[in-house]
C-alpha cells in the first residue's frame, strides 16, 4: 500500500515538473511577442498626421507620464495680444466727476473725459506645421491689433492672423519660422470616457504646464459657450490662459483644443473642463487655410429637440430626431417639400440624436453636398433628397412688446397681431396669429421648453391656425386642462411647444 502510494505521488510530480517547462516556455514566447506591442491606451489612429510628426514612444511609465508629455510640451506656444480700448475717464473715484470740483481744476484728473488704453491678454496655442501654422481659439485673439507667439525656447514671434470662425471659437495664426516642433493630430472620435488625456497650456502666463485628467465626457452641446458645440469634458485642470493649448491623448496625438469651464463665478479650474475635438477643429482649421473663413452647408429649416411632452402631442414614438419648427423660403428644404411638424429621424442612412447632431453634421457639409434625408410625418417614413445651399448670416430680430390685452392662456395675455405691431416684430407679410403681451413668470408658459415670451406669436394651438383673438379664445376654451402644442412665432422663427395645464 505504502509501494503504491510512492509510486503515484512520483507519477504525479513528474507530470508537474513537465508541465512547468512547458508553461514557461510558452510564458518566454508569449513575452518575446508582447515586446513590440503598445501595453497601455488604445492602438494609434491619427486622422491625419503633421509635416514631420513622427509617433511618440510609450516608454517606460515606471517614472510617469515624461514619455508623452515631454515630445509634446515645445509644440505648445504661448500667445499675447494686445488692444486698444475706450475708457470713461477715471472709474476709480466718482469724486473727479463731481462738477464742483472740475470747475476749479477742470479735467486734469481724467475728470470722465473719454480715453483710450491698452487691454492685453494672454492664451495658449499648438503648432501643427513646421513653417508656423498655430491653432488657437478665436476668444484668444479676438479683437486684437497684435499678436505676439512665444515659444518655448523663448524666442518671440509676431503672428499674422489667417481667419477665424468664431461659431466653432477656432482661429489659426502664422508665424514666420521653419523647422519648428509640431504635434500630430489625433482622432478624436476614438476618444472614450475614461480615457487618459493631458492638458498642456500656459495658465495665468506662469509658462508652460501641463496637467493630467480623464475624458469625462464626449459629445457635450446645448451649454451656450459657441454656436457649434460638440465638446470633450474632462477633469484634467484647465485655468485661464490654456485656452487654444493642447490636449493630448497617452499617444502624444493633439484630441482637442483647450476653451473653457465650468466654475461658478471662482474664475479657476472646479474639474469641468472643454475642449474642442480634433473631429471639429480640423475641417474649419482646413477651410479657414484654404479660402480664409468657413463656409457651411444649409438645410433652410430652423430645428427643435424633441421634448417627451411635444413628442406625445404628435404621436411620435420614435427614438431620437429634430423636429421642424420652420422652414424658410426659397431654400433647400422649402424646394423639397420639407414641412412644419417634419421629424428628421435620419440622414445619409444615420440615424439622428437630436438636433444638436443634426445642425452639427449639417455645418460640417459643404454647400452642393446632396444628402438623403429620412423624414418622418404623420406617422409615416419617406425620404427626401437635395443639395445644401450655403448658411448665410443672418441677424436675429430682437423681441418687442405688445400693447395691454384680454386673457387666455393661464399667465399669459394676448392681444391682436396688428400690420403695426407685425412690422414693429419685423415679421413678415401674411404673418398671423395673436401676439403675447405679458407672461407671468410663474405660469407654465414661462417655464415650457422653449418658453412663451413677450413679442412672441401663438400662430397655432394643437394644429389649428389662430387669425384673430375670438378663434384663441375658442381654441383656448374647446381645450379645456389639456396640455397645448402651440406654433410660436419667435422673431420671424416658428417653433413648437407644449403648455400643461397646473
Amino acid at each position: 500500500m505504502e509501494r503504491s502510494t510512492f509510486n503515484i505521488r512520483r507519477w504525479v510530480a513528474t507530470v508537474v515538473v513537465i508541465a512547468a517547462f512547458a508553461g514557461g516556455a510558452l510564458l518566454s514566447q508569449g513575452f518575446r511577442d508582447w515586446a513590440g506591442h503598445t501595453v497601455l491606451g488604445s492602438p494609434r489612429e491619427p486622422i491625419a498626421v503633421a509635416q514631420n510628426a513622427l509617433p511618440v514612444s510609450l516608454g517606460n511609465f515606471a517614472n510617469g507620464f515624461s514619455a508623452v508629455i515631454k515630445p509634446a510640451l515645445p509644440a505648445v506656444v504661448n500667445i499675447r495680444t494686445s488692444k486698444m480700448v475706450k475708457t470713461q475717464g477715471n472709474q476709480a473715484s466718482p469724486f473727479f466727476n463731481d462738477p464742483t470740483f472740475r470747475q476749479f481744476f477742470g479735467d486734469q484728473f481724467g475728470g470722465g473725459k473719454p480715453h483710450q488704453e491698452r487691454e492685453q491678454a494672454l492664451g495658449s496655442g499648438v503648432i501643427v506645421t513646421p513653417d508656423g501654422t498655430i491653432l488657437t481659439n478665436n476668444h484668444v485673439i479676438d479683437g486684437a491689433s497684435d499678436i505676439k507667439v512665444q515659444l518655448s525656447d523663448k524666442r518671440e514671434f509676431k503672428a499674422k492672423l489667417v481667419g477665424a470662425d468664431p461659431k466653432t471659437d477656432i482661429a489659426v495664426l502664422k508665424i514666420e519660422a521653419s523647422g519648428l516642433p509640431t504635434l500630430p493630430l489625433g482622432d478624436s472620435s476614438q476618444l472614450n470616457v475614461g480615457d487618459l488625456i493631458f492638458a498642456i497650456g500656459d495658465p495665468f502666463g506662469i509658462g508652460e504646464t501641463a496637467t493630467m485628467g480623464i475624458v469625462s465626457a464626449t459629445g457635450r452641446g446645448q451649454l451656450g459657450i459657441e454656436d457649434y458645440e460638440n465638446f470633450i469634458q474632462t477633469d484634467a485642470a484647465i485655468n485661464p490662459g490654456n485656452s487654444g493649448g493642447a490636449m493630448i491623448d497617452i499617444h502624444g496625438n493633439l484630441v482637442g483644443v483647450n476653451t473653457a469651464i465650468l466654475s461658478h463665478g471662482s474664475g479657476g479650474n472646479e474639474g469641468v473642463g472643454f475642449a474642442i475635438p480634433m473631429s471639429m477643429a480640423k475641417p474649419v482649421m482646413d477651410q479657414i487655410l484654404a479660402h480664409g473663413k468657413v463656409v457651411r452647408g444649409y438645410l433652410g429649416v430652423h430645428i427643435q429637440d424633441l421634448s417627451p411632452e411635444i413628442a406625445k402631442a404628435f404621436n411620435y414614438n420614435m427614438s431620437g430626431g429634430a423636429l421642424i419648427g420652420d422652414v424658410s423660403p426659397n431654400t433647400p428644404a422649402s424646394k423639397a417639400g420639407l414641412q412644419k411638424g417634419d421629424v428628421i429621424v435620419k440622414l445619409n442612412g444615420q440615424a439622428v440624436s437630436d438636433y444638436v447632431d443634426l445642425r452639427l453634421r449639417i455645418s460640417q457639409m459643404a454647400p452642393g453636398t446632396s444628402v438623403k434625408l429620412d423624414i418622418w410625418r404623420d406617422g409615416k417614413t419617406q425620404d427626401y433628397t437635395l443639395a445644401l445651399g450655403e448658411l448665410p448670416e443672418k441677424a436675429q430680430a430682437e423681441d418687442n412688446s405688445g400693447s395691454e390685452g384680454s386673457g387666455g392662456l393661464e399667465g399669459v395675455e394676448v392681444d391682436e397681431l396688428t400690420p403695426e405691431i407685425a412690422q414693429q416684430l419685423n415679421l413678415g407679410p401674411g404673418t398671423h396669429g395673436v401676439v403675447v403681451t405679458a407672461v407671468d413668470p410663474s405660469s407654465p408658459a414661462a417655464t415650457a421648453q422653449p418658453p412663451i415670451g413677450r413679442g412672441d406669436v401663438i400662430q397655432e394651438i394643437n394644429h389649428k391656425p389662430i387669425r384673430s383673438l375670438s378663434e384663441y379664445r375658442q381654441v383656448i376654451a374647446s381645450a379645456g386642462n389639456q396640455p397645448l402644442l402651440l406654433l410660436v412665432n419667435h422673431g420671424g422663427v416658428t417653433l413648437y411647444s407644449v403648455i400643461q395645464a397646473h
